[in-house]
């Protein structure tokens, strides 16, 4: 085993026979020159463009969803599986109709009951009658009346006739032409008579009080009835709008029991099949329109703000195959959101929406089956120009002070170029200053080269 002596002198001699290895490539390369790659600073067409993962996407969607809590049947959703198309109008799902139509008899026995009720209560004729009594009575008691104040007239002319009598008979006993007992009898019949009178009388101031009430009682029979028939009907009324307000409520349920496609299109997602009991609300199928596929990009926030409405789109991918598909941009939304990136990075994102050509729409929903949130990938030009000079990305990187630098090459020398940049993308950069056209610059050169390092050049493709 090597001690540490031993293992340090190992270490020292690796370290000087790799600066000897390295001192002599250097010198190598020096007297040679070392193998680069170039290309040339060309004039052409280049485009600033954003690429980012996207899927389809339809901006509208319609759900059939449950109206109330029931038993959906199993016809005819159950025919509608994903794929299905469906035309505008058509029944897609329905409740139990057996559940429906009890419902609507429940409420029209209940209303049906109620104007029953309101019709007996409408009918007068046992009150009617009770005021044709009243009425009768009254002229009963009229005649009572008569009769009494007839019969007092009577006692009246009988009373006065025995008080006559009864004076005369004073007078002739008197003279003793009448017996004691014609004058008892004479006192007798008018004690009698003014007995009879008062009698009379007290019936008849009788009857005058009860014909006065008599008379009022066909008012308060009809004063009762109208009460009685105005508030047992108004009571029976209000029942019986509840009533029919319930059965409207049923009946509409019984309408909106039969869920019929808002739209012509296609069936995304079936949530419910067969028979069984659903809540109100709960979404039953998910319909669309794929004639209306859009593709949606959440762009990073700093991308986004060279996004524009009109803007010229690419969507490729293997979803799309050959050729790629055009596209513009439809909307950009005004809000970002944070999204985790497949690092665990949060990122500031904003979803952008592409319409996609017509034309290609239809070709990607014959050819290649499109459907909704396949994965693509889209590219957004958001600038172009024409006749710019134009180098490799990769052949750019940054000095000490942050600035752009490119090497170029000059008398077989590499010499380091200071550049401004115009338009760029992932593939190329536009140049505004520090080259020009046909002049040579490395491209991908190595951390390795210095200026004024000599350079041996294998030409490059642009």
């Amino acid at each position: 085993m090597f001690d540490i002596k031993d293992k340090k002198k190992w270490l020292i001699a690796a370290v000087v026979a790799a600066a000897a290895v390295a001192v002599g490539w250097v010198g190598y390369a020096w007297r040679t020159g070392v193998p680069v790659r170039a290309v040339e600073v060309r004039v052409q067409t280049i485009e600033e463009f954003v690429d980012e993962r996207g899927e389809t996407h339809l901006s509208d969607t319609y759900s059939v969803t449950m109206p109330f809590t029931g038993r959906v049947d199993r016809e005819p959703i159950d025919r509608f599986r994903e794929g299905t198309r469906v035309k505008q109008g058509e029944p897609v799902a329905r409740v139990v109709p057996e559940d429906l139509e009890l419902a609507v008899r429940r409420a029209q026995a209940a209303v049906d009951r109620l104007e029953a009720a309101i019709a007996e209560n409408a009918d007068v004729r046992v009150e009617q009658t009770a005021v044709e009594q009243a009425g009768l009575m009254v002229e009963a008691m009229a005649e009572s009346v008569k009769a009494a104040e007839a019969r007092i007239s009577a006692s009246r002319a009988n009373f006065e006739y025995t008080e006559a009598n009864l004076a005369r008979t004073r007078q002739l006993h008197g003279t003793r032409a009448r017996t004691q007992e014609e004058l008892d009898l004479a006192l007798a019949q008018h004690v009698e008579a003014a007995s009879v009178y008062r009698q009379d009388q007290l019936v008849y101031a009788a009857m005058v009080a009860l014909d006065g009430a008599t008379r009022l009682l066909p008012g308060m029979v009809r004063q009762f009835i109208d009460r009685r028939l105005e508030r047992t009907a108004e009571v029976l009324r209000k029942q019986r709008d509840e009533a029919q307000a319930a059965l409207d409520e049923v009946l509409l349920e019984r309408r909106r029991g039969v869920m019929e496609s808002p739209i012509d299109g296609v069936v995304l997602r079936r949530r419910v099949s067969h028979d069984r009991l659903v809540p109100a609300g709960e979404e039953l199928l998910e319909l669309g329109q794929l004639d209306d596929l859009q593709v949606q990009a959440d762009l990073l926030s700093i991308e986004v703000v060279e996004v524009k409405e009109g803007d010229p789109v690419v969507i490729y991918g293997p979803a799309v195959g050959e050729p790629a598909v055009r596209g513009t941009v439809a909307r950009v939304y005004p809000a970002g959101f944070t999204k985790l990136s497949s690092l665990g990075v949060e990122q500031q994102r904003v979803t952008v929406v592409v319409d996609i050509d017509p034309a290609d729409r239809a070709r990607l929903l014959q050819q290649r089956r499109m459907g909704l949130a396949y994965r693509v990938r889209v590219r957004i030009t958001t600038a172009t120009k024409d006749d710019a000079l134009v180098v490799p990305r990769s052949a750019l990187f940054r000095g000490a002070d942050g600035r752009w630098r490119v090497f170029t090459v000059r008398h077989g020398r590499a010499r380091e170029q200071v550049v401004e940049l115009g338009l760029s993308n992932d593939r190329e950069a536009e140049i505004v200053a520090g080259l020009q056209r046909g002049n040579l610059v490395i491209d991908v050169p190595d951390a390795t080269l210095a200026d004024g390092v000599r350079v041996t050049v294998a030409p490059a493709a642009l």
